[in-house]
């Protein structure tokens, strides 16, 4: 196959949802802030891969549709197909439309809006060498044949079962082929196009490993599973990133004087961005919305606009809630939470004219309250429903936002809460601080993003 090869990613649409028993079909459900369809599409739309995407639909859902594209950012949405009564008939329509036959074609289940950039990498890597592939991960269950009777009749090995998901690949010309010969008779009935190529046995189908949570959202308890995923979803840092790309940027930082602050201020000057540091110690107190206002003009003011900023401000306190003074327990708030808030408020304007981005730090408490820190831990939870929110609201501006999700790292706000800790169990605030500042260059947005120990730390990263 040449290099050349343009892939397509046919997005099939046209399903009513009736097992969802809900007044709209499926992938039009809110999720997360935004329909389903919408979630799937932006993944295939963000992946560098991926030149055009169809989208197959029911005809009843076109006014739905094209509201959505007018309203969204999908400019390689090309074509929007009518689809069949059959999962068959809506891959044909999209697979008919491809132009050529030395293309790729990736078709996906618009409810899978979990698909990662690994997986269609991992598809259109294996389509260079096979000319069909299918994505699957293992049956953790074991899986029985039953008769007409409900008696089962058969135990299949578990170690040969796969549960399979999609996107599905194919070389242009094998699943037109597939097509072409399923038309000529009436009795297919094909649950995807994996099993129409086999059923013809036109080539050898390679199989890809899939993701748990690459899951088809059917029933109502997969939508409740689904938001639960999205409020968890994560990804780690790529450090490829080129730290360099920061030179002449004008980065903001508050909570600059120590730790992880101080760490992503050294490390964006060794790279040439211009650095702006506050904290409370130069008056500058995230609490205070006015003083953060001041801090970010004065930055405008001197280097006539902001193209990054980084909140590391933070304080934790130690206790249970009933023993502890209130006033205290507000202060933590008011840093932790609502300083947040006023970073975003305040940075928002300066950032859309640079189509910059913000990153907010959150714990890997917020996944669960922990006893004796619930007011931290459920800060550090807020912050992730903020960032989650404020990803949506500030996307028209082409403003990114992130949260940071760092394991313990050694810092001094950590050392004087428990004291002092093996330095080899914990990470250093360089890691962070580099992580931190490839995900200001990346282009996702909305992500809670890890940062841990076991990942594969660039001696760069080491001061």
């Amino acid at each position: 196959m040449s290099a050349m090869a343009k892939t397509y990613a046919i997005i099939l649409a046209a399903g009513k949802g009736e097992r969802m028993q809900a007044n709209v079909p499926k992938q039009f459900l809110k999720l997360a802030g935004r329909k389903v369809l919408e979630h799937t599409l932006c993944v295939f739309q963000k992946h560098a891969r991926i030149d055009e995407i169809f989208l197959v639909i029911n005809e009843e859902s076109r006014l739905l549709v094209e509201e959505m594209l007018l309203s969204g950012d999908f400019p390689k949405v090309t074509k929007i197909l009518g689809g069949g009564a059959t999962r068959r008939e809506s891959s044909l329509a999209g697979v008919r439309a491809v132009p050529e036959d030395n293309a790729y074609v990736l078709l996906h289940d618009s409810v899978r809006p979990f698909v990662s950039s690994r997986i269609i990498d991992d598809m259109l890597e294996a389509l260079a060498t096979f000319q069909a592939v299918d994505v699957a991960i293992p049956a953790t269950d074991t899986i029985i044949e039953v008769d007409d009777r409900n008696r089962i009749t058969n135990v299949p090995p578990r170690r040969y079962l796969r549960r399979g998901q999609t996107p599905q690949g194919f070389r242009a010309d094998i699943i037109k082929r597939a097509h072409q010969l399923a038309a000529k008779e009436t009795d297919v009935i094909a649950t995807d196009d994996c099993g129409l190529v086999l059923r013809y046995g036109l080539c050898d189908i390679h199989v890809v490993p899939g993701e748990e949570k690459n899951i088809k959202i059917t029933h109502s308890e997969d939508l409740f599973l689904a938001d639960k995923l999205f409020q968890l979803n994560t990804v780690s840092m790529d450090p490829q990133i080129d730290l360099n790309r920061l030179l002449d940027r004008v980065v903001v930082i508050f909570g600059a004087s120590q730790g992880i602050g101080a760490a992503t201020a050294y490390m964006a000057r060794a790279h040439g961005a211009r650095v702006h540091g506050f904290s409370r110690t130069d008056n500058v107190d995230v609490a205070d919305t006015e003083a953060v206002e001041r801090a970010l003009d004065k930055v405008v003011d001197q280097e006539g606009q902001v193209n990054h900023v980084v909140n590391t401000a933070a304080v934790l306190r130690h206790g249970r809630l009933l023993d502890r003074d209130m006033d205290d327990v507000r202060r933590e708030i008011d840093i932790n939470y609502l300083g947040s808030i006023h970073v975003a408020r305040s940075a928002f304007k300066h950032l859309i004219p640079t189509k910059g981005s913000l990153a907010l730090f959150t714990s890997s408490a917020f996944t669960r309250g922990r006893p004796l820190y619930s007011v931290y831990s459920s800060t550090k939870a807020a912050v992730v429903n903020l960032v989650q929110a404020l990803a949506e609201e500030s996307a028209p501006k082409h403003v990114r936002i992130n949260a940071i999700n760092p394991e313990r790292t050694a810092t001094p706000m950590r050392t004087r809460a428990f004291g002092q800790e093996d330095p080899n169990l914990l990470l250093t605030a360089d890691a962070v601080a580099a992580a931190t500042l490839r995900t200001l260059l990346s282009p996702f947005s909305g992500t809670v993003v890890d940062v841990r120990r076991n990942q594969d730390m660039p001696q760069e990263w080491i001061r």
